[in-house]
């Protein structure tokens, strides 16, 4: 089982949009250890949304297909099941 996922930072007020293998929760406490790179910079990540799918690819697609969308507004609509 592979995820699709958004994560929110609500220090930021940022999303990071991703996808997994592994579970979605050690997947969040990955991005909320501190580390070099985006989701390093501060540890309140929060999970705001997940897909499930059968494959890695199929979950790598959708993370792609959401990451062209460059519109925060379109990926709260997501979120929100607008």
């Amino acid at each position: 089982m592979c995820f699709f996922y958004i994560l929110h930072s609500p220090s930021k007020d940022k999303y990071y949009i991703g996808a997994t293998c592994d579970s979605i929760e050690s997947r969040l406490a990955k991005h909320n250890m501190k580390h070099i790179g985006y989701t390093g910079q501060t540890n309140d990540w929060t999970v705001a949304y997940f897909e499930k799918f059968e494959t890695k690819k199929e979950a790598f697609d959708r993370e792609k297909q959401v990451k062209g969308w460059k519109s925060k507004q379109r990926t709260l609509k997501l979120i929100n099941g607008d």
